[in-house]
């Protein structure tokens, strides 16, 4: 999962009303015309999806508390952060549709970009998946399944009407040659010492570790790598844990597998 959180958008804390449940989640689309020079620059995707809050923000017809989706999805493969976990949608047509479902935006319109690449199918599933790790049911459904809508468009309404697969199967795809190897998870007893983190000891693990967490934006550091473990490797890995969706005990040092394996640690 390539995740874009707030903090890194330069966003504050959503101002959404909490919400720990739903039934699951709704797939929508922008419905008007969307640059097809999205493909090709990154950077168009983030300038949009900032677009989006501001119009919304500036609805005053509509009150918007922030941007009306939980989390949108790029032709990049990009998840970008919206109201994010545990937040109720604004997105669904009403209040009691918004408070069944969360809800995701593919950058898609109704003219131009129309079709999702396996890259966005890819975020849109990681962000339902994370979802549902943090609430969300089992349903998958479309903007229009409930409302008077065209959203989320023919090319995106087929993929959720077939359960929103991964492009190629259940799964994402696996690394092709030459992808590096990555470290298996060393167990939780790795990072740790009389129950408390083990500060000062020496690994090329931590080196490693530390590289990739600044890759995905979670790097709390002031100095360059180093092997050997310090808080500020534990202030990184815990805001990565929170990145991944955990909260309290569950997002505390050690690290844990399922973090480990997502941050694909490069062997070394």
């Amino acid at each position: 999962m390539k995740l874009i959180t707030r903090a890194q958008l330069g966003w504050p804390t959503s101002a959404a009303p909490a919400q720990s449940s739903t039934k699951g989640v709704k797939v929508h689309y922008e419905g008007t015309t969307v640059s097809t020079t999205l493909l090709t620059d990154h950077d168009k995707c983030i300038a949009l999806w900032k677009a989006i809050r501001k119009a919304h923000l500036a609805n005053t017809a509509e009150g918007y508390s922030d941007v009306a989706y939980n989390y949108a999805a790029c032709p990049h493969g990009y998840l970008m952060e919206g109201r994010g976990l545990r937040r109720r949608t604004g997105a669904n047509g009403n209040q009691s549709l918004n408070v069944a479902h969360y809800a995701i935006l593919g950058l898609l319109g109704s003219k131009g970009l129309t079709e999702p690449n396996d890259p966005m199918l890819h975020a849109l599933r990681d962000g339902i998946e994370l979802l549902r790790k943090n609430g969300a049911g089992s349903e998958v459904k479309g903007h229009r399944d409930g409302y008077a809508t065209a959203c989320p468009g023919g090319p995106l309404y087929a993929w959720v009407q077939k359960g929103a697969p991964r492009p190629g199967g259940s799964t994402p795809p696996k690394p092709g040659p030459g992808t590096p190897k990555y470290e298996p998870f060393p167990g939780s007893s790795f990072f740790m010492k009389a129950g408390k983190p083990a500060l000062g000891k020496v690994s090329p693990i931590f080196t490693a570790m530390r590289k990739r967490l600044v890759a995905v934006g979670c790097g709390r550091y002031q100095v360059g790598p180093g092997k050997t473990l310090g808080q500020a490797d534990v202030d990184s890995y815990e805001a990565w844990q929170r990145m991944c969706g955990y909260s309290g005990a569950a997002a505390k040092w050690p690290p844990g597998k399922t973090t480990w394996d997502e941050l694909r640690v490069p062997n070394v």
